[in-house]
């Protein structure tokens, strides 16, 4: 549908050529990655490869674990690590949230969305010779705040924990490799296709195995056309989308409307905004009718009608969350079609400005 303009890239973005392209490499490699003979071998070394792509893309140079995204990522993480406690920010994505030990502690964030790092002192202090499990999302998929995670992983490390950090949404980098312990990762936000994802593990000595493929902690037969489409995806930059955030922060609070977290550190790709007065499900259709596509949030969250709890986190009342939209740029987004974003949003502002008087 070319007339239809698609802002939603942190639920999912399309995959590129060449991980399109790397994927049909794949099938024709049939074989069992696990199998003996000569097709087997090769399966396995592209497999192996592939593998290798991926932990570099991060810098890392330990273990990665092939998953079936972030999620599962997350829950073998937060259910098999070996640790006696477990800690997740009170704005962690609902997939961590699900596999979270039922005695999980929550650390608070302040009014920016941001970790508060005293009170996650605190709680780590509380027992001592615990061992605990810190669970973090980098960059927040509702709000776009990055967690500073250099300072984190210093308070975690000093006192004798681990550090899982959610990457799902950010890009490529080699800054986690120093600070984490483990990272969940998708490819399916970056270009490549759904169902594969990564755990890099930094000491497998710290996870329980349970047998099988993955160096016997994931079993399974491994997805080669999937593993080879996201290491392609990933070996491709990904722009810098500062300036368009920018241009659209300015429109959103010129035309009424609030910017989630504006003075936070945030994810140039991801942002929120707050059109007081306006359910966001009201605005969703009609931007929706007008031809673009953005969401209410996680995806994982916004078909439910329960108020955003990362926002709820961060002080906000159950009323003004309601009112909150999320806006994502992909590879493709140009100013074009921001600026087509925002006249369809000064008109909503002028609607409900009309209906007010």
């Amino acid at each position: 549908m070319p007339d239809r303009l698609y802002l939603d890239h942190a639920a999912t973005t399309p995959m590129t050529a060449a991980a399109r392209a790397a994927m049909a490499h794949g099938i024709d490699l049939w074989a069992n990655p696990s199998s003996p003979h000569q097709e087997g071998r090769a399966a396995r070394a592209a497999l192996e490869q592939a593998r290798g792509a991926i932990g570099r893309a991060y810098g890392w140079e330990r273990e990665v674990l092939l998953t079936s995204g972030a999620s599962e990522s997350l829950a073998i993480a937060l259910g098999r690590a070996i640790v006696t406690r477990q800690l997740v920010s009170a704005v962690e994505h609902d997939a961590a949230i699900r596999a979270a030990s039922d005695a999980a502690a929550t650390v608070p964030v302040g009014a920016d969305g941001i970790v508060d790092c005293a009170a996650l002192e605190a709680a780590l202090t509380a027992e001592a010779g615990a061992r605990a499990l810190v669970c973090v999302q980098w960059c927040n998929s509702e709000t776009g705040v990055r967690q500073p995670i250099a300072a984190i992983a210093r308070i975690v490390h000093a006192a004798g924990g681990l550090l899982l950090v959610d990457a799902a949404q950010m890009p490529s980098s080699a800054e986690l490799a120093d600070h984490a312990d483990f990272v969940a990762l998708s490819a399916h936000k970056r270009g490549g296709p759904p169902g594969i994802g990564a755990l890099l593990v930094r000491d497998l000595a710290t996870l329980r195995p349970t047998g099988g493929q993955e160096r016997g902690y994931r079993p399974g037969t491994e997805n080669l056309p999937a593993t080879l489409g996201y290491a392609a995806a990933l070996a491709e930059p990904e722009p810098d989308h500062v300036g368009l955030r920018a241009r659209l922060d300015d429109a959103i609070r010129r035309s009424g409307g609030y910017v989630v977290a504006e003075v936070s550190p945030r994810h140039p790709a991801i942002a929120s905004y707050r059109l007081p007065g306006t359910p966001a499900s009201a605005q969703l259709i009609r931007l929706d009718l007008a031809g673009i596509a953005v969401s209410a949030g996680s995806a994982c969250a916004s078909g439910s009608l329960k108020p955003s709890h990362v926002l709820r986190a961060m002080g906000w009342d159950e009323e003004a969350t309601r009112a909150v939209i999320r806006v994502s740029f992909g590879r493709t987004t140009s100013a074009a079609d921001v600026d087509r974003f925002i006249v369809a949003w000064r008109d909503l502002a002028r609607a409900v400005r009309s209906l007010a008087a």
